[in-house]
């Protein structure tokens, strides 16, 4: 995995426990992902000015440790499997001790703007640095 960005917890994504929201592992995944896109050279405003859109189709998150207000979190992604018309997103986030707080993947179909399926762009796979994981 390749580490990608880090994140501060702040006080509006944790809960009333003090501990953050479960969702909000997903906005890091994003944060995640954006990175390891705009890493290989390419952002997603590229795509999406190409008429290329990454909606989730599946998501999954395993939590570890609860991350709290003004935690330092790592973030790392990789792309675990590039299809023909989908890609998989892996993520792992630390502390900054090096504990994995949650881990998990999302999976994204490429689309067109009106939200019919195409296949994944050429040289996507250079983007991503997949270049022998196409299937």
């Amino acid at each position: 995995m390749e580490h990608v960005a880090d994140v501060r917890v702040i006080f509006g994504d944790t809960d009333a426990m003090g501990i953050v929201y479960y969702a909000t592992y997903l906005k890091w995944f994003e944060v995640g992902r954006i990175e390891l896109v705009r890493r290989g050279g390419m952002t997603y405003r590229d795509l999406i000015e190409k008429g290329i859109h990454l909606p989730v189709v599946e998501a999954s998150i395993r939590y570890h440790r609860p991350a709290r207000f003004d935690d330092r979190i790592r973030i790392l992604a990789e792309v675990r499997k590039l299809g023909g018309a989908s890609i998989t997103f892996g993520y792992r986030l630390e502390d900054r001790g090096g504990n994995i707080l949650a881990e998990g993947t999302t999976r994204h179909a490429f689309t067109d703007e009106a939200g019919k399926v195409r296949r994944a762009p050429e040289g996507f796979e250079k983007i991503t640095g997949t270049q022998n994981q196409r299937r």
